[in-house]
């Protein structure tokens, strides 16, 4: 019974050396990373002054961009938290970039190869420290895990080991959406216009006939009676008039009548008068 005791407190102990271990471990990690880290920020800071100077040399009015970039130096130097770091940083990175924005306004100055020279190694060191940031963020990550997790948690407490403080961008600035306005931008050439459609042909419509004006109708007159002339017997023709219109040669020149066939058609003319009397 005493063995199993005394076993169950060597495998207790084991486990608790392998958990401190894997603290130390972890706390070593980060305050090396943390050491990378202040190492960029001292190049940095090292290079910022002749920077000043360079600029002053060719922009000596722009003194408030130089101040606020001497300002906010000295900040970051004496910043004491990491959290406090991280923000001091921020307000440096802004500063820098203003004094970048005022040199592109002097070309005599853009020109310089010492400042081009200390403007690319800051560039530099920048992109460094955003390095050291991820590894150091990511080994504080992999501590405070640890020591969150059970029963990692009551030994972590019992060596008084707490979680540490990331290294995060608090800039504002950086972490807002891209705004994006038109307000400024020249407006868009109109479009051309289409060219127009060709007026349709007006068709002619057919003239409606002018309605026909009522004819006056006609004053009432009196009546007047018409009486029929009596028919006058008809008379026969001669018959050698009937028989020259049915000749084929009435167009022929006929013998002029003698005197006495005259007189005698005018006997038979009255004869036959008397008749029909």
């Amino acid at each position: 019974m005493l063995l199993y005791a005394l076993l169950i407190i060597v495998v207790l102990g084991l486990y608790i050396m392998a958990l401190y271990n894997g603290f130390v471990r972890l706390d070593n990690r980060a305050k090396e990373a943390w050491a990378d880290i202040d190492v960029q920020l001292k190049r940095r800071y090292n290079l910022i002054p002749n920077l000043v100077e360079t600029v002053k040399a060719y922009a000596a009015h722009e003194e408030g961009v130089l101040v606020k970039v001497t300002e906010a130096r000295n900040a970051a130097m004496n910043a004491g938290t990491i959290v406090e770091q991280g923000q001091a940083e921020n307000m440096l990175s802004g500063a820098l970039k203003s004094l970048f924005a005022v040199s592109e306004s002097y070309p005599d100055l853009k020109a310089n190869q010492n400042f081009a020279d200390l403007q690319r190694e800051l560039v530099d060191t920048e992109d460094k420290i955003q390095a050291a940031r991820r590894f150091y963020n990511g080994v504080v990550r992999d501590f405070n895990t640890k020591i969150e997790q059970f029963p990692a948690k009551a030994i972590a407490q019992f060596f008084q080991y707490k979680s540490k403080e990331f290294f995060e961008l608090n800039d504002a600035e950086q972490r807002e959406n891209v705004k994006v306005s038109f307000a400024d931008q020249p407006a868009a050439a109109a479009p051309m216009a289409a060219p127009a459609a060709p007026a349709p042909v007006a068709q002619e419509m057919p003239a409606e006939p002018m309605p026909e004006a009522p004819m006056p109708e006609a004053a009432p007159t009196d009546e007047i009676s018409v009486t029929e002339a009596p028919k006058q017997p008809e008379v026969e023709a001669p018959m050698y008039e009937s028989a020259m219109s049915e000749s084929p040669l009435h167009d022929e020149e006929m013998p002029a009548p003698t005197p006495e066939a005259g007189q005698n058609d005018e006997e038979k003319k009255k004869e036959e008068e008397g008749g029909a009397a």
